[in-house]
């Protein structure tokens, strides 16, 4: 018999950005959070960071009821480090996996706004993985799909859904001038602390899943082709144009 949410154990880790982050929560409540950048890979920190999280806790992989992971939104090495690792430890452990959205965990970390809370990361080429979400009461409330575009349309669709915008992700600060030109005073930066995808706002939503996956099902989530695959497909028809 599934467990109540006030119940539930669980692991989430994250490595779709610049952050390695893993967190516990255990019963409604964060019991360990610990979250790095260095000069470290993600494949170097993820494992031994997920070890302290157990030994701090005193807690193993067989206590927890679900398995987290953020699937995407983001770099597609770093997605694909987070997913593989977390397969292998599901895998392992049997336990069942939740994917967790990159851009709706870091619209959960950026707290109460009274405005639509805008999460973008750099998708490079003038481009950003963007989405809008207004503070719900549980979690954030989506207002779009999560979109690769331009700049400039992503800022002209926000517009649509209200007149102040807080944004946060590792797209804010390379974009933070361009957003400022657009929208004026109606843009607002989260401060550092904020700005960040929080490995506890990724355990909270896995906590809130209705639908757990078997670790095979579980995969990296990709709004465009990874670039290998790209260039594949531009040498192909580049051939075939011979």
């Amino acid at each position: 018999m599934r467990k109540g949410r006030n119940a539930l154990k669980l692991l989430a880790i994250d490595t779709s950005g610049p952050v390695c982050g893993v967190a516990i929560l255990t019963e409604g409540a964060i019991v360990y959070e610990c979250a790095v950048t260095n000069r470290m890979t993600h494949s170097v920190n993820l494992l031994p960071m997920i070890d302290m999280a157990f030994q701090s806790t005193g807690l193993t992989i067989q206590d927890m009821d679900r398995l987290a992971c953020v699937t995407g939104p983001g770099s597609f090495t770093g997605v694909r480090i987070g997913v593989s690792t977390l397969k292998g430890l599901a895998h392992g452990a049997g336990k069942p996996c939740v994917a967790v959205d990159a851009l709706e965990a870091m619209a959960a970390g950026a707290g109460a706004f009274d405005g639509i809370i805008c999460p973008i990361q750099d998708a490079r080429a003038g481009q950003v993985y963007g989405a809008a979400f207004s503070h719900g009461d549980a979690r954030p409330e989506r207002l779009m799909p999560d979109t690769p575009m331009k700049l400039q349309e992503y800022v002209d669709l926000i517009q649509s859904f209200g007149d102040r915008f807080l944004f946060v992700g590792d797209g804010m600060p390379v974009h933070r001038r361009k957003l400022m030109e657009l929208l004026g005073e109606a843009a607002v930066f989260a401060q550092p602390q904020q700005a960040y995808l929080r490995p506890a706002s990724a355990a909270y939503l896995a906590s809130l899943a209705e639908e757990e996956l078997d670790y095979r099902a579980l995969a990296p989530m990709y709004l465009r082709a990874p670039n290998a695959a790209m260039n594949k497909k531009l040498t192909e028809a580049a051939r075939n144009e011979q």
